[in-house]
């Protein structure tokens, strides 16, 4: 196996298993071009993609040929040129035969290699196999090593996959507490099953007579609709719980409200299902309700569950959020998923850390504990990022993992017909927990809305001119070298992306300054006949950020009060009733952050970048460096080669020494990671493509 940065061998076991028979094959200067005919993606797998980095290879998926062009002769044609040595992998989407096609310099220069899912699967269902994500193939690999099957058809390959992969044997599920496992597993998780899978898991139930009268159909696949099927029976369960043991609880569901149909009494109580409860109210995916018994039952284990008073309420859920995030907090070895669902519940416990409780003089227990867990949070983050960012930026963009993933992303999931229009907000420096302070009064408001949250990778440097044109663009930075230290071209470089989707320039649109309260400029966008895709940035949040001086708990009492003057309840409903569909996404989020001591040069530096120093000159960012040693001087991973960043300490900033502020343009888990939303209105419950990225 490769070496990792730190010169230690690595036993990493994402390279065990099937990523080692693709590994085998990349060995430092062999050739110092190698074309991969890679039609199932397993190049840009996480694992793989990192193998090959550790390696000494460096990556280009071969997508546009003036994009890759440009790539290719900027960043290793050039340095070939100087003598230099490095290893380039180039990566065809494309079956073996249509390596040919490439450009002939490369033909001639490089090796051929070719990999797929049917050799690496040869007895099971290939268009099975083919809709598994990447990180499943792990536990089918171990399977098929293990239970060796024969020769299998479609439904045989469901069903080993279903039982191996994702531990669910349709044939076992008997009861209600049965598949209530198997979802609380699944959907907490954030699990992703293919389609198809679903529909054989919910053939085979029905087919077993079993579960008659469930809304199978739509709690299996959609997580969202499953947490409010039990959201509906938390109620009931509660009453099942007050009366006397001898009462008789009626179980029809028609007398019921119930958007759902199904069993009216479920088994929260059955120690399978009982573990989950706690966190699922901790973490926002079930609401307490209140009860005329509350006294009574927040003795019990259902506390949780139970609307008490409000300081009860704050206390419980932050007492329980600490303990769940103390407990789960993912390893250096995690992949990203595992962040985007650590993102969440960190952003939770933020915005209860910023009430006026907490910082107060008794809340001064919770707060020594909430910064001894920052701090150990964000030395775990920064190494993880060192190790895996750079992995990240060729991931395939049908799960988006990155900013410029998105358009990409947009275009594959939404616009599939001719009549789809897309509106994509980018809410210009709003981190995870301030979206969850603005969907708090969003739902208030419009409580019709239906939210779909997962996250993203920012770019870093965490600044609006890197991030912000990489989610119009498309593209990592390095494509767009002229502009970086701008955002002027983002109306072009969005328009240009659609264009080479096959839209036309009228089909496009894009305006900025958005947040005040007139929509008059989208609604004139919004009258031209024929557009189907609108970019909307609002900088409301970024422009609260730059003048705030009260910290954490300022921004989200300012957010809070922009949200309810009904800037964003109109503009969603305005393009909801023009029949679009939302995405809601950040470029960066931001940070509670104090001065260390503003260095003293004339560099390039972002305007409002107090957490980060951006060179031209290698020598000079060393020496700001040497001033200030616990600064990160972060490589040009997807970035111009001539753009170095000088990253500051941790919670640290570049300006007077004891000053605070809220800033961007670091690495922390707010800045970087930062909310991805898809916004429906309530109708009929259906999945829909944001349910496939893990949150």
């Amino acid at each position: 196996m490769g070496e990792s940065q730190s010169g230690s061998i690595c036993v990493d076991p994402w390279f065990n298993s099937w990523r080692a028979e693709i590994l085998k094959e990349f060995t430092a200067g062999v050739s110092r071009l190698t074309l991969v005919a890679d039609p199932d993606g397993l190049l840009l797998e996480e694992g793989v993609l990192e193998g090959i980095r550790e390696r000494g290879f460096e990556l280009i998926p071969f997508e546009d040929h003036v994009a890759f062009r440009y790539a290719y002769e900027s960043k290793f044609r050039s340095r070939w040129d100087r003598g230099e040595e490095t290893d380039l992998v180039v990566v065809l989407r494309s079956a073996s035969h249509d390596l040919d096609a490439l450009p002939y310099d490369l033909l001639q220069a490089g090796r051929k290699l070719s990999f797929s899912l049917s050799d690496l699967f040869p007895n099971l269902s290939y268009p099975v196999v083919a809709t598994l994500d990447r990180a499943d193939l792990d536990a089918l690999f171990d399977a098929q090593l293990r239970h060796a099957p024969g020769q299998l058809g479609d439904n045989a390959t469901k069903d080993f996959v279903l039982r191996y992969v994702f531990e669910i044997a349709p044939e076992l599920i008997k009861e209600p507490k049965d598949l209530l496992r198997v979802l609380l597993r699944r959907h907490y998780r954030g699990g992703r099953i293919p389609a198809i899978l679903d529909e054989r898991f919910i053939q085979v139930l029905r087919q077993n007579g079993l579960f008659e009268g469930w809304p199978l159909e739509t709690i299996i696949p959609d997580a969202q609709a499953f947490f409010a099927f039990l959201q509906e029976r938390w109620p009931v369960f509660l009453d099942s719980l007050a009366k006397p043991k001898d009462d008789v609880l009626h179980q029809d569901a028609a007398d019921y409200d119930f958007e759902f149909l199904g069993p009216t009494l479920l088994p929260f109580d059955h120690h399978d299902v009982r573990i989950y409860i706690d966190n699922l109210f901790l973490e926002g995916l079930l609401q307490p309700v209140p009860h005329e018994q509350s006294q009574a039952l927040a003795k019990t284990w259902v506390a949780y569950g139970i609307k008490v008073s409000s300081a009860d309420k704050r206390r419980r859920r932050i007492e329980g959020l600490l303990d769940s995030i103390e407990k789960a907090l993912p390893t250096v070895e995690a992949r990203y998923g595992e962040w985007f669902h650590f993102a969440y519940r960190w952003a939770k416990l933020k915005v209860l850390s910023a009430e006026d409780w907490v910082l107060s003089e008794d809340g001064r227990d919770w707060r020594e504990r909430i910064e001894a867990l920052t701090r150990q949070v964000d030395a775990r983050y920064l190494e993880w990022v060192t190790r895996h960012y750079a992995s990240l930026i060729n991931l395939p963009a049908t799960n988006p993992v990155m900013l410029h993933h998105l358009p990409r992303f947009f275009a594959h999931s939404t616009l599939s017909t001719q009549r789809s229009k897309l509106a994509f907000l980018l809410v210009d420096g709003m981190s995870f927990d301030q979206w969850l302070v603005l969907q708090e009064v969003l739902t208030e408001q419009l409580p019709t809305l239906r939210f779909r949250e997962t996250a993203v990778f920012a770019w870093i440097p965490t600044i609006t001119s890197v991030c912000r044109q990489a989610a119009f663009a498309g593209r990592p930075p390095i494509y767009f070298p002229a502009s970086i230290h701008t955002t002027d071209k983002e109306p072009s470089l969005w328009t240009q992306f659609w264009v080479d989707q096959g839209l036309t320039q009228r089909e496009v649109a894009y305006t900025k300054g958005l947040g005040d309260g007139d929509l008059d400029e989208v609604s004139e966008l919004l009258s031209r006949p024929r557009l189907r895709v609108l970019g909307l940035v609002i900088d409301k949040v970024d422009r609260i950020m730059h003048g705030m001086e009260l910290g954490s708990a300022g921004m989200h009492n300012q957010v809070r009060q922009w949200a309810r003057q009904g800037f964003m309840r109109d503009l969603l409903s305005l393009l909801h009733d023009r029949h679009f569909q939302v995405y809601l996404a950040s470029d960066h989020g931001n940070i509670e952050a104090r001065g260390v001591g503003r260095p003293a040069e004339g560099a390039v530096a972002d305007l409002r970048g107090e957490r980060v120093r951006v060179y031209s000159d290698p020598r000079l960012r060393a020496q700001i460096k040497e001033r200030f040693p616990e600064s990160m001087e972060w490589p040009s991973v997807g970035l111009p080669e001539d753009y170095l960043a000088l990253i500051a300490p941790p919670r640290a900033a570049f300006v007077r020494a004891g000053e605070t502020l809220v800033g961007h343009g670091g690495i922390s888990v707010e800045e970087l990671l930062v909310p991805l939303v898809q916004i429906d209105r309530k109708g009929r419950w259906v999945c829909r493509d944001i349910d496939d990225i893990t949150r």
